[in-house]
């Protein structure tokens, strides 16, 4: 078998089809994005529903980023149980308000058509006519307001730099495809990704938690954050036909595929490296170096993006145009979910936090 074949084969056993029932359903739109092969959409049940509609199957990037912040700063004096589990909340909320708005952004200035990817590798929340528009807008102000009142409260036990982190995570999130900035189409949606991922979701979780901030905190979101734009890269570059014939300059249609695919795997390379360096000078704790065995998964993703996408998905593949992006995603599932026992294991042990009584 290919090298190609034995990563399809591995891809599609981890998207392989539902079982029966809505547990199955809920399950398979949970890996997938998708509801279950030749599922009515106007009969979904309602979980169903918002997990496609939310996309839920990428919200797990979001909660190991509160893992990581939370395991940073679990032994530090301060530390808020309650604090931080309202924390790590309100950013799965705005990672899914943010999901919605994208499409209805997207939507509203004729990116997302029948033809193009977003309505291809899952149903497209308006295009399918799986829901109204204003049901989306109710959503987007219900989520809105969520996060709105859990910064409030945030605020008024940790002060005005809640305030700060939560304001730029907002800003960033709508400016990524929103009008009049639309930093996607300039080129600019992958530092947008790096520093919502990184920097204010890790480090603002962390401060919300313990009231203090050190720069070992700030150093330690780099590499999460390193993984997390590989995989929006991924995503692009599986886009570049179609985003380079609309006009949207994402980085990858800046640079061109091949050199996107090299910076790619520089990006996952650099989530070691940055993490080695983190170790070194005292901002991650020794036990993270676990992440070593997420290595073989770097091979096999840095092998597939050295090569041309194929031209067919494998049988059973579910979120076909995407290729490289889901590659990318099974390497962010293995080597985050390293990272966070790595962080257990020192927190458990109380070995080598920066935050630590």
């Amino acid at each position: 078998m290919s090298r190609d074949g034995r990563t399809s084969a591995r891809t599609s056993r981890l998207l392989a089809p539902p079982r029966a029932g809505r547990l199955g359903s809920w399950a398979y739109a949970l890996r997938t994005t998708n509801p279950p092969p030749g599922a009515d959409l106007r009969t979904l049940d309602v979980v169903t529903v918002c997990l496609v509609v939310t996309r839920a199957a990428v919200l797990p990037m979001t909660v190991l980023a509160g893992l990581v912040a939370g395991l940073l700063s679990v032994r530090a004096d301060g530390f808020s149980w309650p604090l931080y589990l309202l924390a790590v909340l309100g950013i799965t909320l705005a990672h899914a308000c943010n999901n919605i708005m994208n499409d209805l952004s997207d939507s509203d200035v004729g990116l997302d058509t029948d033809a193009y990817p977003r309505a291809l590798y899952a149903p497209h929340p308006l295009l399918s006519g799986m829901v109204r528009r204003r049901s989306l807008g109710i959503a987007v102000i219900a989520l809105n307001a969520a996060c709105f009142l859990i910064m409030i409260g945030l605020a008024t036990q940790r002060g005005w730099p809640v305030v700060a982190f939560a304001v730029a995570g907002i800003v960033l999130s709508v400016a990524y495809t929103a009008p009049p900035l639309r930093l996607k189409a300039r080129g600019l949606g992958e530092a947008d990704v790096f520093l919502v991922w990184g920097p204010l979701m890790i480090a603002g979780t962390s401060f919300t938690a313990v009231g203090e901030l050190p720069w070992q905190v700030w150093l330690a979101s780099v590499p999460y954050g390193l993984l997390c734009t590989a995989v929006l890269m991924g995503k692009h570059i599986d886009k570049i036909a179609y985003d380079d014939a609309t006009g949207t300059r994402t980085l990858p249609v800046v640079l061109g595929e091949r050199r996107a695919r090299g910076l790619t795997i520089t990006l996952l390379v650099a989530f070691y490296a940055s993490t080695g360096l983190a170790v070194a000078v005292g901002a991650l704790p020794w036990p993270v170096l676990l992440v070593a065995g997420a290595l073989p998964v770097l091979r096999k993703a840095a092998g597939a993006l050295r090569r041309p996408r194929p031209d067919e998905p494998p049988p059973g593949f579910p979120v076909w145009p995407l290729w490289f992006a889901a590659i990318c995603f099974l390497h962010v599932r293995r080597a985050g979910g390293l990272l966070v026992l790595g962080l257990l294991v020192a927190a458990v042990a109380d070995i080598g936090l920066p935050l630590s009584a």
